[in-house]
């Protein structure tokens, strides 16, 4: 590998497959190459006066002309797995950002925001409004029995809470 190690040349293969090379940019550099290929057999057939390899040099570079003309009406397709790949970043940006609203708790105050409240708060704070409302029957033994009943997480702190108040 003429002076490259293994990494330069792993990282050269990381680097061209994240950039990726469009296929009609190779096409016309390699339209190109033959180009000056046959002109510089062109040029020495003349030189050594072989019309055979003048004419069909002079093919190949009329053959490599019409693919330059024919390259502006293509266009690059792109690959299945780089569609898969981009999706599938996306995705994980969106999941990212999930994870950070949620954790910072900025998710919650977005829901608050735009009014997205979800239906067993609402009964809680109904519940809790009836509970401080003295025409209404609910009294707090109502509102603790209903917050057990609703959130497994109240449950369980309320009977460590009474377990530790019984030893």
């Amino acid at each position: 590998m003429h002076g490259w190690t293994r990494s330069n040349a792993s990282l050269s293969l990381v680097a061209s497959l994240l950039v990726g090379c469009s296929d009609l940019a190779r096409v016309s550099r390699n339209a190109t190459e033959i180009q000056a290929e046959s002109q510089a057999l062109i040029d020495h057939g003349k030189s050594v006066g072989d019309q055979e390899v003048v004419t069909r040099a002079g093919r190949i570079h009329d053959l490599a002309a019409d693919v330059h003309s024919r390259i502006p009406h293509l266009e690059d397709k792109e690959p299945a797995w780089l569609s898969v790949l981009w999706w599938l970043a996306v995705a994980a940006v969106v999941a990212g950002i999930a994870v950070v609203l949620w954790q910072t708790g900025l998710g919650t105050a977005i829901r608050v925001a735009v009014g997205w409240i979800p239906r067993r708060k609402v009964q809680d704070a109904a519940l809790a409004s009836g509970m401080l409302d003295p025409s209404k029957p609910e009294d707090a033994r109502e509102y603790v029995a209903a917050r057990r009943a609703s959130d497994p997480e109240f449950d369980a702190a309320w009977r460590r809470i009474h377990k530790k108040e019984r030893k």
